[in-house]
């Protein structure tokens, strides 16, 4: 089965290969600076460090590949949901669902594999480069330094491998589009059963008040000076956060008709909170990569802020102390987000990406409003309106989170050492996260809505999707 039969052509799976090769690359960059202090560490008889460095490299890279996932999913979901019809009418023609899928899935592994090898290829590229400045520089002393490590593919298999999968998940509504659809006018893919909603709706709620009541019960346990809070809190965050990916169908589009409410009266206002909730797969694919990314820079922030308001807080430690556990935690907290922000960028990536198909996708449907009488701006206006919906809730939604996670998971460590809970409110994080999301809704509503209006009213009306 030729993959453009489902896909379209290769622009479609763009944002596959975008993502992927972020994701490469960064897995690159990780593992081959590990590489290189592994062997300065080697070098001054610190080896222990160099595995400590490892680990941790790949703990943020399984971070990066999990969101990636996320965002992979939605891309393929949002094609194949654009391209419902013309699925229909290759069933209707003899095509077999699984063939079709099978289609999706290599043209998505494929994807992904070239894009993250070719991500790796830039990743090493650039730390080596950076090494040979520094080594330059004086920075780092001369030794015979790795160009990078073989553990550089491991990563680029995994994505490829997330990639596959993620094409097996995304194109499921491949198999649900029956050929009598290709008949019928409605475009959209089958809703999910009722039985099926219910059960996933009891899933996210078990899972969700589950990992609630580990958070509360890892900050009691880190009252009475037990490390094992630390544990508790994480066990509740991953299965909130499971939860939550479970069950965000039913919470993300009641926290956008909420969000919706303040963009105003206007025919473009109300046009723009209607379609941002009309189909809430959509709504959801379209905002829940965003969410994962802001919660994971806003957690690590968060943690790191609570800890240091901690740490000024302790009577017991000299003034010297202080300054250098403060000036320690800073450096820290400076590391970890501009490790993870990435994460962010691979999300934003996949925002813009399904904002602009789906936009893309509603074509008639804004030449049906232009036929009406709107005009290109009040066009602009609605998109931009319903990017900032999405795009506004996703942010607020993770700072949240991510303020919550980070919190407790500061007082599950120092809990029994601080009087009270600790809030990690780092406002400078939360500032940059405002604005960048700004210009998210910027960029993820104004191409796409002037491409969408550069075409005729009669033209767009004639398009068969």
């Amino acid at each position: 089965m030729r993959r453009d039969l489902v896909l379209g052509g290769w622009r479609d799976l763009g944002t596959v290969g975008l993502v992927a090769g972020l994701c490469g690359a960064y897995a690159a960059v990780l593992v081959t600076a590990s590489s290189l202090l592994q062997a300065l560490a080697d070098a001054s008889g610190g080896g222990a460090a160099g595995v400590l460095l490892a680990v941790v490299a790949t703990v943020f890279v399984l971070v990066a590949v999990y969101v990636s996932a996320v965002v992979i999913v939605n891309t393929v979901d949002t094609v194949v949901a654009g391209r419902l019809r013309q699925v229909a009418l290759l069933r209707l023609l003899g095509a077999r669902g699984r063939a079709l899928r099978g289609s999706v899935m290599r043209a998505s592994g494929v994807v992904g594999t070239v894009g993250a090898a070719l991500g790796a290829v830039v990743g090493v590229a650039a730390t080596d480069a950076f090494r040979v400045v520094l080594v330059a520089r004086g920075t780092l002393p001369r030794a015979a330094y790795p160009v990078t490590s073989v553990w550089v593919l491991a990563p680029v298999a995994v994505v490829g491998v997330t990639a596959l999968l993620a094409g097996w998940v995304g194109s499921r509504g491949v198999l649900r589009v029956s050929p009598a659809q290709a008949m019928a006018s409605a475009e959209a893919a089958a809703p999910p059963t009722t039985v099926s909603g219910r059960w996933r709706l009891l899933v996210a709620a078990l899972l969700g008040a589950g990992g609630a009541l580990l958070l509360v019960l890892s900050a009691a346990v880190a009252e009475g000076g037990s490390a094992a809070g630390f544990l508790l809190a994480f066990a509740g965050s991953a299965s909130g956060g499971t939860g939550l990916l479970v069950g965000a169908r039913f919470v993300i589009p009641a926290l956008v008709v909420a969000a919706g409410r303040v963009l105003g009266g206007s025919p473009p206002s109300r046009i723009a909170r209607r379609t941002a909730v009309a189909d809430r797969l959509r709504t959801t694919r379209s905002t829940m990569g965003l969410v994962i990314g802001v919660t994971l820079v806003t957690t690590f922030a968060s943690g790191m802020r609570a800890l240091q308001t901690a740490v000024h807080s302790w009577s017991d430690l000299g003034a010297g102390q202080r300054a250098q556990a403060e000036a320690v935690l800073t450096t820290t907290t400076v590391i970890l987000v501009a490790i993870v922000v990435i994460s962010s960028v691979i999300s934003a990536v996949g925002f813009v990406s399904t904002m602009s198909l789906t936009v893309i996708q509603r074509r008639r449907e804004i030449g049906l409003l232009r036929a009406l009488g709107f005009t290109a701006r009040q066009v602009r206006s609605m998109v931009a309106r319903e990017s900032a919906a999405l795009a506004g809730t996703a942010v607020a939604f993770g700072l949240v989170l991510g303020v919550l996670f980070g919190s407790l998971g500061a007082q599950s460590l120092v809990g029994g050492q601080t009087d009270g809970f600790v809030w990690g409110l780092p406002w400078p994080v939360l500032g940059a996260v405002a604005a960048a999301a700004l210009g998210l809704v910027l960029v993820a509503a104004l191409p796409p809505s002037r491409r969408a209006v550069s075409v005729a009213p009669v033209e767009a009306l004639r398009v068969e999707r």
